[in-house]
């Protein structure tokens, strides 16, 4: 045939973008895969929702069989969402031996093992390009360009929302919640933003580049997550007076044939490639030991760059499917690394606790510190009230996260401490 059939399955926002993509940049598209590819149905689930006038509604349909149990669909698309309706479309898909696309991260975290191999079996493959950071073609690159190297670390900025909110805060003193509110008006967060704020979102998208980037399987229960809500407007001053700036990221690292995945939020130094990144805008840094330190920087959501994203896996896919080479991206996991408990994670520290202002007290706090293995990299005492309460903040060096939180234990129960308020992980220490 002249051409390639597709079947998309939703049209949200992602799914009107791949479509208004495929249609406008049609010759060059069909000119670099040597056919064209043409939508011939769209799968929706609201009858009564209003659509964009461009999309042909003779290409509209409600039953899932007239794209998965259809012999003249070649390669199915599913922009849709959920995870078990997804799941259950997309091994229908497979098992009828068609190629499939997604951008489902949920899912992908989750299962992308399962659905790997069931591609494999059937001679198809699997492409969630989509899944991570919309328009940053970061997993192709880990698969293919870096496949080469061993990849000791990937860190990220891997979820807009809570990079616009932090942002804010930064450059205008805001606190969290003025933010967010913004954040919602705005339409950069969701009127439920729970999957942001609290870090679940980008958990699930540090799964997947950490089992690509370490060839082992991590899932999105084996993340350590923290969100970005007990940030205050008085941890962002002091990051900024101590050379920091603060970023949710997604931490992934490869160390001695063990793992780590974790999401938190971070005091990172000024001079980091990932301290300018800012607002809505996505940025993912590896370390690979032939590469050397690499980022990679773009938007990470949207109608088009996500799109962007799903139309490049869908030229890979054509190209494989017009030259009988299916099932070329398979790779299976040969070894298992053992997921590090966070716990046993090194890292550095800051911590803001309210002391009684009287002599000794940050005597007995360096005392509780050494006595766990901590040392102190640097301290501050930032201010002393009327009520005889001051304020000590502290960053400590590296050590493993189980000495610093039973540290912090011991050290609530000191008589001179009143509370410890702020506790945030340090990138690399002091720079």
């Amino acid at each position: 045939m002249d051409h390639v059939r597709v079947g998309l399955v939703g049209l949200g926002t992602v799914g009107t973008g791949v479509y208004k993509m495929l249609q406008e940049n049609k010759d060059i598209i069909t000119k670099k895969v040597g056919k064209e590819i043409r939508i011939e149905k769209i799968l929706v689930r609201n009858k009564d929702k209003e659509r964009d006038p461009e999309i042909p509604s003779e290409l509209i349909t409600f039953d899932p069989r007239d794209i998965l149990e259809n012999d003249d669909i070649d390669i199915v698309i599913e922009v849709m969402g959920s995870v078990d309706l997804a799941m259950d479309y997309i091994k229908r898909a497979l098992s009828a031996k068609k190629q499939v696309i997604t951008a489902n991260k949920d899912l992908i975290a989750l299962h992308e093992e399962e659905l790997s191999e069931l591609a494999h079996q059937n001679g198809r493959d699997l492409y969630f390009e989509a899944s991570v950071a919309g328009g940053i073609p970061i997993i192709g690159t880990l698969k293919e360009d870096l496949a080469g190297n061993k990849i000791r670390k990937i860190m990220g900025i891997i979820n807009g929302t809570t990079n616009y909110i932090l942002t804010r805060m930064t450059k205008e003193g805001k606190s969290y919640e003025d933010v967010l509110k913004d954040a919602v008006a705005l339409g950069y967060a969701e009127s439920d933003p729970t999957a942001d704020v609290e870090g679940l979102d980008a958990a699930r998208k540090i799964a997947i580049l950490g089992t690509i980037a370490f060839d082992t399987k991590i899932t999105f229960n084996d993340v350590y997550v923290e969100g970005i809500t007990k940030i205050t407007k008085d941890d962002i001053k002091y990051a900024d007076e101590l050379g920091y700036v603060v970023k949710l990221l997604g931490i992934g690292m490869n160390v001695d044939d063990k793992a780590e995945a974790r999401v938190h939020p971070v005091f990172i130094p000024k001079d980091h490639p990932l301290a300018a990144v800012n607002d809505v805008f996505n940025a993912i840094f590896v370390e690979g030991n032939a590469v050397g330190e690499t980022m990679f920087y773009g938007r990470g959501a949207g109608e088009l760059p996500t799109a962007s994203a799903v139309i490049g896996d869908l030229m890979k896919a054509t190209r494989d499917f017009i030259n009988d080479t299916m099932g070329s991206s398979y790779r299976k996991i040969v070894k298992r690394k053992e997921i590090k408990d966070i716990s046993e994670v090194d890292t550095a520290f800051y911590t803001r606790m309210k002391v009684k202002d009287i002599p000794g007290v940050f005597a007995k706090i360096a005392t509780v510190f050494g006595d766990h293995g901590v040392s102190i990299a640097l301290v501050r005492q930032q201010y002393r009230d009327d009520s005889g309460v001051a304020e000590i903040v502290l960053v400590t060096h590296k050590v493993k996260e189980k000495n610093v939180r039973d540290s912090l234990a011991a050290i609530e129960k000191l008589d001179v401490v009143e509370k410890v308020t702020s506790v945030i992980r340090v990138e690399e220490g002091k720079r």
